[in-house]
């Protein structure tokens, strides 16, 4: 695990500049605080900064194949990597090291780009051709590992982080308004866009190859529902996928450091620890955060009662007011981009308490978006009933449902179901502003540059081929949603207390094993992660699967009247929104009003506009040419 970063000069006749790629790797030193290596070979530099997890002595990088032709940097975990090298050392290849990373050197040797289908982990990786000079650069399949890049002035420029490439003196941060625009809607900004201007997110599933002065990107590996699974019996099916999701957390216990689990209490993460309890000889340490003042409705009860059934090493921490306003700032600066998620700050203290103790963690993450456990999913499957409403009558049933106060959910779903078109329901079951509020809300010098989502969602629903309206919603989710929101948030926030977290869920031959999964095995009916449930039967108490889905109830709706008010006065104060012409302040004032006298919920957005504020001060109004690196290990290759 670490971060990685480099810069390829199309022009061959110019060369590398490794000050440059020093100033890039101090900006993740976060990612990588035990090791820095760089290769410079020409027109290209790249490197790494290392957070030793495998191979903790000799797993330095770059590192090279036998006759030094191929060299590979590597942000991620390879996880059946004891597998790949018993087969590579039986065709006669020779290890240095025993480190996960250079399984890919050797087997970019024999597979060449089609190395990749071979590799089952998280990972952001990059291979040189010294001979050819050329260059591959690859993102996981589901997007666990982030992976940005600027072509610019006949340069490539990538990197783990956005940070790393704002190092470059020709990388200027300006807003990308179409993305805002899509922030606005989504609640954050989804691959391949970001809110930089120039910056791109290499989308999952995808890689980048530069041959001869041209870049080309493109996908290399797709989720498809198409093939079913012929089960005995849905008992079957259970076992199998229990199976599965045994070896998928057998893989991801291959660690040289201490390491244990983040606990919620929910489903997802219950079932990861108890399998986890099942393969391991001593306790689990778990790690889970609540939040002070939320009258006893976060999860914390039921993490303590998973953590007590299977004897785990229990921490917890506590996130109140004080903790929102001292740590938003930090959050910012580490995820780099907006999300409208509070629980942001929640992660970044639990990931600080887990990097007490440990230096990896396996987490949850993927239930939802593989067995359909949301609200929304079974919310579509009641579209039918609103398609023959005439467009008129939507639009007066919305307008009459946006003046009720509260019922905030309800109207969501309400405003979801009575759009016209599959992508367009789909864009509106999660927004933070629909279409007819982000249009008062927004700026007139900033309406012109308005851009329509849901042409996105539609992409996606074209390149799907499911057939269930469930698992076309999950496709796209799987696409945007999970890796541009929730996995955004847990490498960033991890990362920045320089620890690791896995996701077993999200092995790749889960996620296809589930594909194959017949629609009734993840929704049925109204119940939700139908099959995962008939699998946590068999390991989890059952208060804990039928207990009604939570996630983090953070009480910010206080915190914006009371201890958080003065910030959020702040942040948007008229102004504040005057200089930047991007928001309305009578529409934003009115917002706050509205909130303050408890007519009705509008914290999360308000803390979108917020956290685009404090993105604003940290990114664009900032002055990031300043860097003075240390002198980094450098390969030189001439």
């Amino acid at each position: 695990m670490c971060g990685i970063a480099g810069i390829l000069n199309l022009d061959q006749r110019k060369p590398a500049a490794p000050a440059l790629l020093t100033g890039m790797l101090r900006r993740i030193i976060h990612r990588g605080p035990d090791d820095e290596g760089m290769l410079v070979d020409g027109e290209l530099t790249m490197g790494m900064r290392r957070l030793s997890i495998i191979d903790l002595a000799d797993g330095k990088q770059p590192i090279q194949n036998e006759d030094g032709r191929f060299s590979v940097i590597l942000n991620g975990e390879i996880y059946n990597y004891i597998e790949l090298r018993r087969d590579l050392e039986s065709r006669g290849h020779k290890f240095r090291t025993n480190s996960d990373t250079e399984v890919i050197v050797h087997l970019f040797e024999e597979h060449g780009t089609e190395c990749v289908h071979h590799l089952r982990g998280m990972f952001g990786f990059a291979v040189w051709d010294h001979q050819k000079h050329e260059l591959f650069i690859f993102r996981d399949r589901l997007g666990i590992k982030p992976l940005y890049y600027s072509l610019q002035d006949n340069t490539l420029a990538f990197g783990s982080e956005i940070k790393s490439l704002l190092a470059l003196p020709w990388i200027n941060p300006t807003i990308d308004y179409a993305a805002l625009n899509e922030f606005l809607s989504l609640k954050y900004v989804p691959a391949p866009r970001t809110l930089f201007q120039g910056i791109a997110s290499l989308p999952s599933g995808h890689m980048i190859s530069v041959r001869q002065g041209t870049v080309e990107v493109k996908k290399y590996w797709d989720i498809s529902f198409a093939e079913k699974l012929d089960f005995v019996s849905e008992a079957d099916a259970v076992d199998q996928l229990l199976e599965k999701l045994r070896e998928a957390v057998r893989l991801r216990l291959r660690s040289d450091v201490p390491f244990g689990a983040f606990l919620s209490g929910g489903l997802d993460s219950s079932v990861i620890v108890a399998l986890m309890s099942e393969q391991m000889d001593m306790p689990v340490n778990t790690f889970s955060a609540g939040f002070s003042g939320s009258d006893g409705q976060d999860e914390l009860p039921y993490a303590r009662q998973v953590a007590e059934t299977f004897g785990c090493n229990h921490h917890e921490v506590l996130v109140g007011a004080k903790e929102f306003l001292e740590h938003a700032d930090q959050v910012m600066w580490h995820l780099e981009m907006p999300i409208a998620d509070q629980a942001t700050v929640a992660t970044h203290m639990v990931a600080a308490l887990a990097r007490k103790h440990v230096k990896m963690v396996l987490t949850g993450e993927g239930g939802d978006e593989l067995f359909a456990g949301y609200a929304r999913y079974v919310g579509e499957t009641h579209a039918s009933k609103f398609g023959w409403l005439p467009g008129s009558l939507s639009a007066m049933i919305r307008g009459s449902a946006k003046r009720l106060p509260g019922l905030r959910r309800q109207k969501i779903a309400l405003h979801a179901l009575l759009q016209n078109g599959e992508a367009a329901r789909f864009s509106n079951w999660f927004p933070l502003f629909n279409g007819d509020a982000k249009r008062q809300v927004v700026a007139e010098r900033f309406k012109s540059a308005s851009t329509n989502v849901v042409a996105s969602f539609e992409q996606y629903l074209n390149q799907c081929d499911a057939q269930s309206p469930v698992e076309r919603m999950l496709y796209v989710d799987s696409k945007t949603w999970l890796p541009d929101y929730l996995l955004l948030r847990g490498d960033k926030l991890t990362m920045a207390n320089s620890i690791e977290g896995r996701v077993p869920l999200l092995d790749h031959e889960v996620v296809e094993f589930a594909a194959k999964l017949p629609a009734k095995w993840k929704l049925n009916g109204s119940t939700r992660k139908y099959l995962l449930k008939k699998v946590a039967a068999k390991l989890l108490p059952d208060e804990i699967i039928n207990r009604k889905k939570q996630g983090f109830p953070i009480p910010i709706e206080r915190w914006l009247k009371a201890e958080a008010n003065e910030m959020m006065r702040d942040l948007l104060s008229t102004d504040t929104l005057n200089r930047r012409e991007l928001f309305d302040p009578k529409v934003v004032s009115r917002l706050m009003q509205r909130h303050e006298s408890g007519y009705a919920d509008y914290s999360t957005e308000l803390w979108g506009l917020m956290s685009i504020e404090i993105w604003q001060r940290q990114f664009i109004d900032a002055d990031h040419s300043q860097s003075q690196p240390n002198v980094a290990e450098v390969v030189t290759t001439r």
